[in-house]
């Protein structure tokens, strides 16, 4: 038998003898495509190994491998180091945010990134509705269609409670928005076409990976370490590739927790302005003045767009927020903000922005402030010893699994202990693949008292080691 025979035989998956139109890797993406569309392909389902193919097909392993970076491309599959190339399904192409219902009732839930339950906000937001609801005039404002940028009166309160919290800003440089995942999505969609290259750390914001992929963008990871995003990676990428935008959460990367220097914010925008990046800084997780670094759009003014929302420090529900842009970049923007939604919704702006202009809103954002303190603290007590990666203002921690854990282990004893965690996963760009490191959420349980049981279950189960499985025979 020979080794095309051989090799057709081990292949799970043929495609069909067609004679090529062009390329023979266009070809053969193509044929891909059609398998997943009738369905001879599933999602999840593997590709055969690029060698394997090769041999079946008896052509050049660089001609699969090309086939399955335009497949890639087109959104059809995707590679992973150490799993190879699969068809891709719903969360395949859709980051995992399905564990917003997952965790069951009797589990200690330390997988949400969510500002802590109070019942202050519930009543805060019944108190502030009743204020709304009195004031005819901004009523009637909310009514009405709003412009594009939103309203006037909205951005001129939110950029004065941005500026009283040290980020100094206009109302002429605001988008008002449905939170910032809409923001990530219309910077994409507006600024960046269809093909193009976007970069940002290697593990990021789901929702931002889904956005570049929703629009079409080749989305590529840069290294990083302790402080983010790596300069010398980032220019080594530069120097390969026309990158467009670079996305940036230089104050608490999510998941790792990494907090970015003063001096490497300043590295970052010499390269940027060397070859012409767009800088789109994530301010969502919001981070106290004095523990705040320099915003890229006070460094860069003339390329940078930062986005805030009020979903960490009120609630995630809201759904509001807003994109600082230059001048020279806001119509874009608003074109493309009309052709989504036409804006964003009055009344919901009226609502966040009279909740953050009360005394309430400071109240509030105190108390989470101080918690977050001694909930950090209590985790720095329980994994003294191990390494990880926390942020004073931030809702999660970073915690790197030590030998021999790995990460889906780790995650299913924990679940059989009654604690809930994700997996890093959704967080890697690209082909980046997953660590062996897992991100601990601290604001999910309402009371102290559980996050500190979830918390010593997993340090438990930690110093006990993962169990041993029987030997594949």
């Amino acid at each position: 038998m020979s080794i095309q025979d051989k090799a057709r035989q081990r292949c799970s998956w043929l495609p069909s003898a067609e004679v090529p139109e062009g390329p023979r890797y266009k070809t053969l993406a193509n044929q891909i495509a059609t398998a997943i569309a009738t369905g001879e392909l599933k999602p999840g389902e593997r590709l055969p190994p690029q060698r394997l193919l090769a041999d079946a097909l008896q052509v050049t392993v660089g001609t699969i491998t090309r086939a399955y970076r335009e497949a890639e491309r087109r959104g059809l599959v995707e590679a992973r180091v150490g799993s190879g190339t699969r068809v891709r399904g719903m969360q395949a192409d859709t980051p995992d945010f399905h564990h917003l219902s997952r965790a069951t009732t009797d589990s200690i839930d330390l997988s949400l990134s969510v500002p802590i339950p109070n019942p202050l906000r519930a009543q805060q937001l019944s108190a502030v509705l009743s204020r709304v609801s009195e004031q005819a005039s901004e009523l009637g404002s909310a009514l009405d269609y709003q412009s594009e940028q939103g309203s006037q009166r909205q951005r001129e309160q939110l950029a004065a409670w941005l500026t009283e919290q040290g980020l100094a800003t206009d109302a002429k440089d605001l988008i008002l928005t449905i939170g910032g995942q809409h923001a990530d999505y219309l910077t994409l969609q507006s600024l960046i076409r269809p093909g193009e290259a976007v970069a940002s750390d290697a593990l990021t914001y789901p929702g931002m990976i889904a956005a570049a992929r929703q629009l079409g963008l080749k989305h590529l990871p840069v290294s990083m370490d302790r402080e983010g995003m790596r300069p010398d990676a980032l220019e080594r990428l530069c120097q390969r590739q026309r990158i467009r935008l670079l996305y940036l959460m230089p104050e608490h990367n999510n998941p790792t927790a990494a907090h970015m220097t003063q001096h490497r914010r300043e590295e970052i925008v010499r390269i940027a302005r060397k070859y012409d990046l767009l800088l789109l800084e994530d301010g969502v997780q919001f981070v106290r003045s004095e523990l705040r670094g320099t915003p890229f759009y006070q460094l860069a003014p003339e390329r940078s767009l930062y986005i805030f929302s009020v979903s960490k420090i009120l609630s995630g529900g809201l759904r509001f927020g807003c994109l600082r842009a230059p001048g020279n970049l806001i119509p874009q923007l608003c074109a493309g903000l009309r052709a989504q939604c036409w804006a964003s919704p009055g009344l919901m702006g009226s609502v966040a922005c009279e909740w953050l202009g009360s005394a309430d809103s400071s109240l509030l954002i105190d108390w989470q402030w101080q918690e977050l303190n001694a909930r950090h603290a209590l985790l720095e007590k329980t994994f003294s010893g191990y390494d990880f990666l926390g942020h004073p203002c931030g809702f999660h921690a970073w915690l790197h699994l030590p030998e021999p854990w790995r990460t889906s282990d780790f995650i299913d004893q924990a679940a059989q202990r009654g604690v809930t965690l994700i997996s890093p996963e959704p967080f890697c760009v690209g082909s980046q693949p997953a660590p062996q490191a897992i991100r601990i959420c601290l604001t999910p349980p309402a009371h102290r008292e559980a996050l500190e049981i979830g918390l010593n279950r997993l340090a438990e189960l930690l110093a006990e080691g993962p169990r041993l499985t029987a030997p594949l025979v």
